[in-house]
């Protein structure tokens, strides 16, 4: 006997079957961020208990082929057990206690506080994240964990770590010159800072050949998802040339941004020459035009102003930064791809990518 399926019609129930969508799959990100974290803890411990362990020279030179025979023997169907993921796991702890040491030095803080502050962070990255950090930069821990603090605060992928290292977003990251700790208060200048980046990298908008202001803006707008990720946190489009009346004078701002970190609006001037004395009037001028004509009282804080241009001498733009009253910063921006300077580590090997093939290791 069929049993007839009711269709219920109720606006009421649709809406709770859409609602009861949103809390399974936000459970199912619940616990996979639970696996994830329980998974790089046992890591985190296999790799202590090697190094203390003295395993390897202990157990001989065959070590990590009989572990994880014997770990797949005796644990049956897990994955990440491989020769490969085990030998990752001593390294794992080796550089995270790296990253701890330095931390204590900087922070005066007990050692177990510092080593939870790390592991809440270090946790919450997908081990194949890690993996990558591990590949390049297992020498230099001050790095690996600003792409861990930034890849966690703010989501990434593996593809989006994989663009800004490519990127030298960490040489990058906070270089702009400026006059924020001058003229903003203190409790925003040094994020207006961190915002910053020198150079901007505008490859993205294909421009190869001979090209003016409007056609680099054109490519920056027409890439915008593009721009504001490489423009940081926190950037929402406002307008283009957008027109700003200030007494009986038309002005038209490049590109006009507000930023919801600093809960402010950005002006941003694109300059395809070299920097110039003026270029700082001009910006400074809209700054304090956008203070007094969009910035709401008691919800915005005050406008801040980015200059970017094709070149720059430090000194003159030194200067002209400590002349002005206004927050601005003045960078340069690239249309060459950036590229690691060494390539090594970061392909694998035929024997790398058999095992990854065999393992299919958190895919």
């Amino acid at each position: 006997m069929n049993k007839a399926i009711i269709s219920i019609l109720d606006k009421d129930y649709s809406q709770w079957i859409k609602e009861l969508s949103r809390r399974y799959r936000r459970s199912q990100i619940k616990a996979a961020v639970k696996v994830n974290e329980e998974v790089l803890r046992f890591y985190w411990e296999l790799g202590k208990d090697i190094v203390e362990r003295d395993a390897e020279n202990h157990y001989g030179s065959k070590f990590y082929t009989t572990l994880s025979r014997d770990l797949k023997a005796e644990i049956q169907n897990a994955s990440g057990l491989s020769e490969r993921n085990l030998r990752y796991t001593k390294r794992f702890y080796l550089l995270y206690n790296k990253v701890v040491n330095i931390l204590q030095q900087d922070v005066a803080n007990s050692d177990e506080l510092i080593l939870q502050q790390v592991a809440a962070k270090m946790f919450m990255l997908p081990w194949g994240h890690h993996l990558i950090l591990m590949d390049r930069f297992s020498n230099n821990p001050e790095k690996v964990w600003y792409y861990v603090c930034e890849s966690v605060n703010h989501g990434w992928s593996r593809n989006m770590l994989l663009n800004f290292l490519d990127t030298n977003l960490y040489e990058r990251n906070s270089k702009a010159l400026t006059n924020f700790s001058r003229t903003l208060p203190e409790e925003t200048s040094d994020l207006a800072q961190e915002l910053t980046k020198d150079p901007y990298n505008f490859a993205f908008t294909g421009i190869t050949g001979r090209y003016n202001e409007r056609l680099l803006k054109d490519g920056l707008l027409n890439n915008i998802t593009r721009f504001l990720v490489e423009l940081g946190t926190g950037f929402a489009y406002v307008g283009k040339e957008y027109r700003i009346q200030v007494g009986n004078t038309e002005n038209y701002i490049d590109l006009l941004f507000y930023n919801l970190n600093l809960s402010c609006y950005v002006v941003i001037e694109v300059k395809i020459g070299k920097f110039e004395f003026a270029d700082v009037g001009q910006i400074g001028g809209y700054v304090v035009a956008c203070n007094h004509t969009l910035r709401k009282e008691g919800r915005d804080n005050p406008t801040i102003g980015l200059l970017i241009c094709k070149e720059k001498d430090r000194i003159q733009a030194q200067y002209a930064l400590e002349s002005s009253s206004q927050p601005i910063g003045i960078s340069e921006y690239e249309l060459e791809k950036f590229y690691p300077e060494k390539v090594e580590g970061t392909i694998p090997t035929i024997k790398e990518i058999e095992a990854k093939l065999n393992e299919k290791e958190f895919e």
